[in-house]
């Protein structure tokens, strides 16, 4: 599939991630503090998120400046081309604050509210991972591929908990439920970087409730591409209520069990 405007957009999204990965790394000041909260007083914004998403946004208009998005901290213009950029510009604000490794900068490009290019950048842990639709996902340069099909009770499964405490309590109920059933169960804190871990083979499975368009673009589309399933509720696509991906052979039994347990509602 030779397509030069989905070889364009990845070239811009590779870029841009790098730039503000580098911005993130080299920027992040001594006294890094919270600039806003959204959904709970623990769930933050920093001034880093700020910069990096007007560095991204900036950049992309500069090479596009028909091009729409939508972006985590406020980033929003319809466009005329046809493509929309969704952008997290600092995937596990709270790890970073912390000076944990586990963060990452999330874009996408949607053409026709397609899905079409994903870019995570993952600049402490020294990768990119990246994918074009039909054309495979990649990380550092070389194809992924997600691990070959293993039983639910031997498959380690990764999640992530809601900054609302009404909500987290019962991811926590559903999540000691789970545990029995599973290898184990891991938190990384950035999503996009969980769901490229299931694209690397590292993950069997992940699931969250209650992500957003930009929290998942980007890292769906590369798990996707490596051969994992991805979706929300049986029979239903990947949404606020449930995002679930998985090699085949442990999405549906997951899917089905995260059904049973309740874990898209409080």
């Amino acid at each position: 599939m030779n397509d030069p405007l989905l070889s364009e957009l990845l070239d811009l999204a590779l870029e841009a991630g790098r730039r503000a990965g580098a911005l993130l790394r080299d920027g992040r000041p001594a006294d890094l503090g919270v600039a806003a909260t959204k959904s709970s007083p623990i769930d933050v914004v920093t001034e880093m998120d700020i910069r990096a998403e007007k560095l991204i946004t900036g950049y992309l208009s500069e090479h596009r400046p028909a091009d729409g998005f939508l972006g985590e901290e406020g980033a929003s213009a319809e466009g005329t081309s046809g493509i929309r950029w969704v952008i997290d510009p600092l995937d596990g604000t709270v790890n970073y604050l912390y000076g944990l490794p586990t963060w990452s900068v999330s874009i996408a490009a949607e053409r026709d509210g397609e899905r079409v290019v994903g870019v995570v950048e993952a600049p402490m842990r020294r990768e990119t991972f990246h994918a074009v639709l039909g054309r495979g996902a990649y990380g550092n340069g070389e194809a992924l591929h997600c691990r070959p099909a293993a039983p639910l009770d031997q498959a380690l499964v990764s999640t992530g908990f809601n900054y609302v405490t009404e909500v987290r309590t019962h991811q926590a109920a559903v999540a000691q439920r789970l545990i029995p059933r599973l290898r184990d169960i891991r938190r990384g804190g950035s999503a996009a970087i969980e769901l490229c871990d299931v694209a690397a083979g590292r993950l069997d499975g992940y699931y969250e409730r209650g992500l957003h368009p930009w929290d998942v673009a980007a890292g769906d589309l590369i798990a996707r591409e490596a051969g994992a399933l991805t979706g929300g509720r049986p029979g239903l696509p990947a949404d606020g209520d449930l995002t679930v991906a998985a090699t085949p052979g442990v999405f549906e039994p997951l899917q089905a069990l995260l059904e049973d347990l309740g874990a898209w509602h409080d």
